[in-house]
């Protein structure tokens, strides 16, 4: 059940006689979100007027905003909300209260309620009538009234034929919190969990197994810190230790399906230790699949048992060159950036050129003049589709050129790298301060929130500098 809220907050009542300070940084954020936009799209997850009234959209959307602006956890939001008057003032409340406000579990579902979509559009909302507004075209510096242009969502682009602005597109990766995978660290991994199943499960089959079956577990882990602690393996040495955790690992699968197979419930594993049985069968088939082959590369690969969505993205930069996490594309346009998409799986990045204009074309209402991109985009289709729609892609051109048209083509492209360089700073941003080079979120729809809230922040920083 939920509630709607009216936002016309305009005092917060304070104990002792204090008032707050207008020019405080969460005050003044405050009158620039759109709360009641954010609001319609939050209560559409209620469908049932019956049950506990659920948290405002305000409380939910600002707690995960104070959580990537400052970088806290779960508990730490919780916290702070509740000692610091000017969170909860941001938060909606009326007055100061010292009770908790919710229990920091509360965040995961706050992320699960706020999809990336949503703050996706939220974000286009907000900064995408700045971003045009900025934009190089003095045709349309006086077809914007005054009075409109102070208010940032009231300026919305008019419909014009002609291209403006530039876009510049880049792609990164969010690496997710796990450990760096190996195939001997998780195949060793994936026997001690089958092993904490099976002595799980044993109690309810003493009548298949009189006695525990083996599971050589002191063995398999002897030969394993055999193995990690030299410094250099040979290939020969490599393959044994695999092949012997793929033996331990079917040989344990066995045993439980065995169990199952007389009646034994795999509901005494739990939910996650059963989601991650089914992880681990998969785990197995890939590794076997590898090992026969001789090879390391098989699709959709698994290189984390806990978070098995993660996959690797090889990005070939010096000193990492596979990263492990969400792979994002991101259109940067007078200094805001928009997400243009991310997935987990690794993608062709010249491929989501068109999307990523297009995009621009329904928030802006034009095409832009201009788009910047590395060596991964000026494919040959992609240049004949801007060309035709009057955009110039950086890059070299098509066709024959002479020793003039090679010199001024050289700076135009210098150029144009100089001008593109910015959006890698606006990843470092994201990054450093907005905590994105390590999601500490696990589920995947709720490490895309997180994602997307991170860009949101770093949007808002630029439009509002002196309130961070």
């Amino acid at each position: 059940m939920y509630r709607h809220e009216v936002y016309d907050q305009l005092k917060m009542e304070m104990p002792f006689g204090v008032t707050l300070r207008e020019d405080n940084r969460w005050v003044i954020l405050s009158k620039k979100f759109p709360w009641e936009e954010i609001d319609r799209e939050y209560q559409e997850h209620f469908k049932s007027s019956e049950g506990q009234v659920a948290i405002p959209s305000r409380l939910a959307f600002g707690a995960l905003y104070i959580q990537a602006e400052e970088g806290y956890t779960d508990e730490q939001t919780r916290r702070n909300i509740q000692e610091n008057p000017y969170l909860q003032y941001f938060c909606g409340f009326e007055c100061y209260t010292m009770e908790s406000p919710f229990d920091a579990s509360m965040m995961t579902h706050f992320r699960k309620r706020i999809s990336p979509e949503m703050i996706q559009r939220i974000n286009d909302l907000v900064f995408a009538p700045e971003a045009v507004a900025s934009t190089d075209n003095p045709e349309e510096d006086d077809s914007v009234n005054q009075e409109d242009s102070e208010d940032p969502l009231s300026a919305q682009p008019t419909e014009k034929s002609e291209n403006r602005g530039t876009l510049i597109l880049d792609a990164t990766c969010c690496p997710a919190d796990i450990h760096y995978p190996t195939d001997v660290g998780l195949l060793n991994h994936a026997r001690e969990l089958v092993e904490k199943m099976i002595d799980l499960l044993y109690p309810a089959a003493r009548d298949l197994y009189p006695e525990k079956p083996r599971t050589y577990r002191q063995q398999a882990r002897k030969r394993y810190l055999a193995y990690i602690k030299k410094r250099t393996h040979t290939v020969r040495e490599t393959r044994m230790v695999l092949r012997g955790n793929l033996q331990y690992i079917q040989r344990d699968i066995g045993y439980i399906e065995k169990m199952v197979a007389h009646g034994v419930s795999l509901s005494l594993l739990g939910n996650d230790l059963y989601r991650k049985l089914l992880v681990i069968q998969e785990l197995c088939r890939q590794q076997w699949d590898m090992y026969v082959r001789k090879s390391h590369q098989i699709e959709d690969r698994i290189v984390s048992i806990d978070q098995p969505h993660v996959r690797p993205i090889v990005r070939g930069k010096a000193g990492c060159p596979t990263e492990f996490g969400a792979k994002v594309i991101a259109g940067l346009v007078s200094g805001y950036a928009f997400l243009m998409k991310a997935d987990w799986n690794n993608y062709s990045e010249s491929r989501s050129l068109k999307q990523a204009v297009e995009e621009y074309k329904e928030t802006s209402g034009f095409y832009p003049k201009t788009i910047l991109a590395d060596r991964a985009y000026p494919g040959r289709e992609n240049r004949l589709w801007c060309t035709s729609l009057g955009i110039r892609l950086s890059g070299p051109r098509l066709g024959r050129k002479s020793a003039e048209e090679k010199q001024a083509e050289s700076k135009q492209i210098y150029q144009d790298g100089c001008d593109r360089v910015v959006i890698e700073g606006t990843f470092g941003v994201v990054k450093r301060r907005y905590s994105l080079d390590r999601v500490m979120t696990r589920l995947p729809d709720t490490s895309m929130t997180s994602i997307a809230m991170g860009f949101f922040a770093a949007n808002m920083e630029t439009a509002s500098p002196f309130c961070t």
